[in-house]
C-alpha cells in the first residue's frame, strides 16, 4: 500500500459530504482517515449537569442537556421536532414525489461500479434497492469491460447485519499484499465514524476464527506481513488523544493477545493522532509511522528495526515514496539545500541519498497564482499529478529515467472534475480516468501513461435533461477585494430579472477543494424544477492550494464567511435571483458556514440548511473529535482567540429581535465526528427566542454522512430541497 499523504492522515474528523442533499448521487469530499479508520461508534455521553466554566464562559448553557447524545430527555426532544418536521412533508406530494425519484437515482444500477484491482480480481462495493447495506463484490478487469460484468459477491452486509442484529454498514477492506488473501474487514454500527475490524479469507470466503479481531474503536489498522499487524487503537485508559484518537502505536501478531502487542511508537494526549503503514513501490518497500501533531503538523518517522529515524521534512507536508525517489508534497514554504520552495511545491529526491544527508530536491511542480497541486498518483513508471487552474483540473504525467524526469500534459476537457486511480501501481502504467462536471455524467475511461490514447469502460446515465442548461464560471470581489470563483448552472434562455430560485453552496475549509462533478439528485430535484444551482469557491479551500486554504485559518475565518456573502451579492448584483429567492446550504464545516450566513446576512437569503453542522464554536473543541480542529478555528479556551471565534460563532450570535430566514438543521444521532448537539442546541434556541420557521431532522444512524443506507440519503435528500422549494418559490 501507499502511504496516505500526512495532511490525508490527519484529515481524521471532520467532514464533508459535498452538500448532503445536493450530492448524494455525486462524488464525495471527505477528510476522513484511510478507509479501515474510524471514530468512536458510540458517541460519549455528555450530561448536564453543570455548565461550563472558564475565562470564555458568560452565563451558563440553558440547553447543555441536549448534548446528551442519548439521554432520554434529548432524544424525546428530537423525536418531538422529527415528527413536526414530518407533520409538514408527509402529505407534501412534491416531498413524496422527489424522495422517490432520488433513490431510484441512488440505486440505479446503470451507475459506474468504481473499482479496485488487487490481484487478479477487481473489487466493488455496491448498494441497491435489494442490498441497502450493500456487497462486497468482484469480477476479472475482462469481464467489467463488459456492458453486464458477472459479479461474485464475497460479503453480503445486509446478512451479517441480519446475523449478528446489528446496524453494520462497511467502511472498507485492506487487504494484505501481494497476496490478497487476507483482508481486514471494517463494519460500523449505524453509519457512526467507529469500526469493528475482522480478519476474512478470501479464498474461503469468510470470516477467520481466532484471525485478527478488534473491538470497536477509532482505530488505524495496517498490515506489517503474513501475521502481524500495525495497530493504533483503544488500548485502554490514557491510549486515546484529547480529540478521541489513538496515540499508540503497535506491532501485533498473530496468535498473541493485543495486550502482548509491542510498543512501537506513543504520541502525546494533546497529538491528534499517531498510524504506522508499510509503504512500497517499484519492489522497495518502507515502514513508517506518522505522528499528527496538529490537524496541520506532523512528524515522520522511518522503522529501522527496533529504532525510528525521524525525517528531516517539513511538518506540514504530504509524504510519498516512488521507486528509489521520496516525494514530498509541501503545505508550507521550506528551505533545503540552499534553496527556498513555496507552498504547494512537489519535490523529489532520492531516499538513500537523502538519509545520507543530501537535500537537492528536483521541483516538480511550483504552483503559481492560478494553477495549484490537487493530488497525486503513481503507476510502474510514472507520477501522475493533477493539478487544478482556476478551480478546473489538468494532470501532468512525469516519468523518471536516468536520473532524469520528465514531463507531459495530459490532454482533458476545459472543465470539469478528473480523478485517476492506478490499475496496478507495481505492475502496469494503466490507470483509470474519470471525468464528470455539473452537466455531464461521469464516464470512465482506460488510460494509459505516455500517451493519450483512452478506451471508454463506463458511462453513466443522464439522470435529468442537461441539454437547455449552461455552466458558467464568474467571479466575485469579497470585502478585501479578493477575486472569488464561482460556478454557475442555469438554464439558457434565463432571463436576468431577479425571480429564480437558487442555491447557493459552499465549504471553505480544511483545504478541500469543491470542483464541477455531476448530480443527478441536483439536476432532478433542483435544476429540471427551474432552479439555479450555484458553487463558491471560497478561501478555506484548497483551489488555489494553501495559500487560499491558510488565509482563512484562525482569526482570518471571517474571509471565507465575506468571500460567500460576496457570490450571493453578485448573484443578487446580475439578477439571476433575490435575498428572497436565494438560499444557502452547506455540510459539516459547510454547515458552520451556513450558520453563519443565518446569524450575519440574514438580509442575503430566503432560506438556509445547515447539515451536520457545528454552531457553538465555545465547545467545539470540548465535543466529540472537535479538539482535532483547533488547528483551522483556534483554541475557544484562550481568551485572545475566542475573541475572534466569538465574533461568528452561529450559536452565540443568534438574537430573539433579529428576523431570519426560514432554517433546517439536519443532523444524525450516530454522529461521531461532529456532534449532533450543535444542530440541537442551535434549533432549540432559536425556537425559544420565538423563532417561528425553524424546521429540524435528525437521523438516528448514518454517522457524519447523516444517513447509512439510499433510502436514508434520499429521504433527507428530498427534505431539504423540499424546505427549499418550500420557502424559496413563493
Amino acid at each position: 500500500m501507499r502511504l496516505p499523504s500526512s495532511l490525508a492522515l490527519r484529515r481524521l474528523s471532520l467532514g464533508v459530504t459535498a452538500g448532503l442533499a445536493c450530492h448524494f448521487a455525486s462524488a464525495s469530499f471527505a477528510l476522513a482517515f484511510p478507509q479501515n479508520q474510524a471514530a468512536s461508534a458510540q458517541a460519549p455521553s455528555t450530561t448536564s449537569a453543570s455548565s461550563p466554566t472558564g475565562p470564555n464562559q458568560e452565563k451558563p448553557d440553558a440547553f447543555l442537556w441536549l448534548e446528551d447524545v442519548a439521554g432520554e430527555k434529548a432524544l424525546d426532544w428530537v423525536k418531538a421536532r422529527n415528527a413536526e418536521t414530518r407533520a409538514k412533508l408527509d402529505q407534501n406530494a412534491n416531498f413524496l414525489k422527489m424522495r422517490s425519484d432520488l433513490q431510484v437515482i441512488m440505486d440505479s444500477k446503470d451507475r459506474i461500479p468504481g473499482i479496485q484491482k488487487m490481484g487478479k480480481y477487481v473489487y466493488n462495493f455496491w448498494t441497491d434497492a435489494e442490498h441497502p447495506r450493500g456487497v462486497w463484490r468482484r469480477t476479472t478487469m475482462a469481464d467489467y469491460r463488459q456492458a453486464q460484468p458477472k459479479w461474485d459477491v464475497i460479503i453480503d452486509v445486509d446478512a451479517i447485519a441480519k446475523a449478528d442484529h446489528e446496524s453494520w454498514v462497511f467502511k472498507g477492506a485492506n487487504c494484505r499484499e501481494p497476496e490478497f488473501d487476507r483482508c481486514l474487514i471494517s463494519l460500523s454500527r449505524g453509519g457512526a465514524d467507529a469500526v469493528i475490524v475482522r480478519e476474512f479469507d478470501l479464498q474461503k470466503r469468510q470470516f477467520v476464527k481466532d484471525g485478527f479481531t478488534l473491538p470497536e474503536s477509532k482505530m488505524s489498522v495496517n498490515w506489517r506481513d503474513k501475521d502481524s499487524l500495525f495497530v493504533a487503537t483503544d488500548f485502554g485508559p490514557d491510549s486515546m488523544t484529547d480529540s478521541g484518537y489513538p496515540r499508540i502505536v503497535k506491532e501485533w501478531q498473530r496468535g498473541t493477545p493485543l495486550s502482548a502487542a509491542r510498543m512501537i511508537f506513543e504520541g502525546k494526549k494533546d497529538d491528534i493522532s499517531v498510524a504506522a503503514a508499510s509503504v512500497q513501490h517499484g519492489g522497495i518497500r518502507h515502514e513508517i509511522v506518522q505522528r499528527g501533531i496538529t490537524f496541520y503538523t506532523s512528524e515522520s518517522f522511518l522503522i529501522q528495526g527496533s529504532k525510528l529515524q525521524k525525517l528531516d521534512v517539513p511538518e506540514q507536508v504530504g509524504l510519498e515514496f516512488f521507486r528509489t525517489q521520496m516525494i514530498l508534497t509541501l503545505n508550507q514554504a521550506w528551505s533545503a539545500g540552499g534553496k527556498n520552495f513555496a507552498a504547494g511545491s512537489v519535490l523529489a529526491i532520492d531516499f538513500e541519498s537523502f538519509l545520507a544527508g543530501n537535500r537537492a530536491f528536483t521541483v516538480l511542480f511550483q504552483p503559481t497564482e492560478t494553477i495549484s497541486f490537487a493530488g497525486l498518483s503513481m503507476t510502474k513508471n510514472y507520477v501522475l499529478i493533477q493539478l487544478l487552474n482556476d478551480v478546473k483540473s489538468n494532470v501532468v504525467e512525469l516519468r523518471f529515467e536516468n536520473a532524469q524526469w520528465r514531463a507531459r500534459n495530459v490532454q482533458l476537457p476545459t472543465m470539469g472534475a478528473v480523478g485517476i486511480s492506478p490499475v496496478d501501481a507495481d505492475k502496469s502504467d494503466d490507470y483509470l480516468l474519470s471525468y464528470s462536471d455539473y452537466l455531464t455524467p461521469s464516464v470512465l475511461m482506460l488510460a494509459k501513461a505516455g500517451n493519450d490514447q483512452r478506451q471508454l469502460l463506463k458511462s453513466a446515465p443522464s439522470f435529468f435533461d442537461s441539454k437547455d442548461f449552461v455552466t458558467e464560471q464568474k467571479f466575485a470581489t469579497s470585502k478585501d477585494g479578493t477575486r472569488v470563483p464561482y460556478f454557475m448552472v442555469r438554464k439558457k434562455d434565463l432571463t436576468f430579472d431577479a425571480s429564480h430560485p437558487t442555491l447557493l453552496y459552499g465549504y471553505g475549509g480544511f483545504q478541500v477543494s469543491l470542483t464541477p462533478s455531476y448530480s443527478g439528485g441536483t439536476g432532478k430535484a433542483w435544476l429540471e424544477k427551474g432552479g439555479v444551482y450555484v458553487v463558491a469557491n471560497i478561501r478555506g479551500g484548497g483551489e488555489y492550494g494553501p495559500r487560499w486554504h491558510q488565509a482563512a485559518l484562525k482569526e482570518n475565518r471571517q474571509r471565507a464567511y465575506d468571500d460567500f456573502a460576496a457570490v450571493a451579492e453578485d448573484l443578487i448584483a446580475k439578477k439571476v435571483t433575490s435575498a428572497q429567492h436565494l438560499g444557502a446550504m452547506g455540510g459539516s464545516n459547510g454547515g458552520l458556514l451556513a450558520g453563519v450566513a443565518l446569524t450575519q446576512r440574514p438580509d442575503l437569503f430566503g432560506a438556509v440548511v445547515s447539515q451536520v453542522p457545528l454552531l457553538d464554536m465555545q465547545r467545539f473543541n470540548k465535543l466529540l473529535a472537535g479538539a482535532s480542529w483547533m488547528g483551522e478555528y483556534g483554541n475557544p479556551d484562550l481568551a485572545n482567540e475566542w475573541n475572534f471565534i466569538q465574533k461568528y460563532s452561529p450559536y452565540q450570535n443568534v438574537k430573539a429581535d433579529v428576523k431570519y430566514p426560514p432554517v433546517l438543521f439536519i443532523t444524525s444521532t450516530r454522529d461521531d465526528r461532529v456532534h449532533p448537539g450543535h444542530a440541537r442546541k442551535m434549533a432549540a434556541k432559536m425556537l425559544d427566542q420565538g423563532h417561528q420557521n425553524v424546521w429540524y431532522y435528525e437521523n438516528i444512524e448514518g454517522g457524519h454522512g447523516g444517513a447509512a443506507n439510499n433510502a436514508q440519503r434520499a429521504d433527507m435528500s428530498a427534505i431539504a430541497y423540499a424546505f427549499l422549494w418550500q420557502t424559496l418559490k413563493k
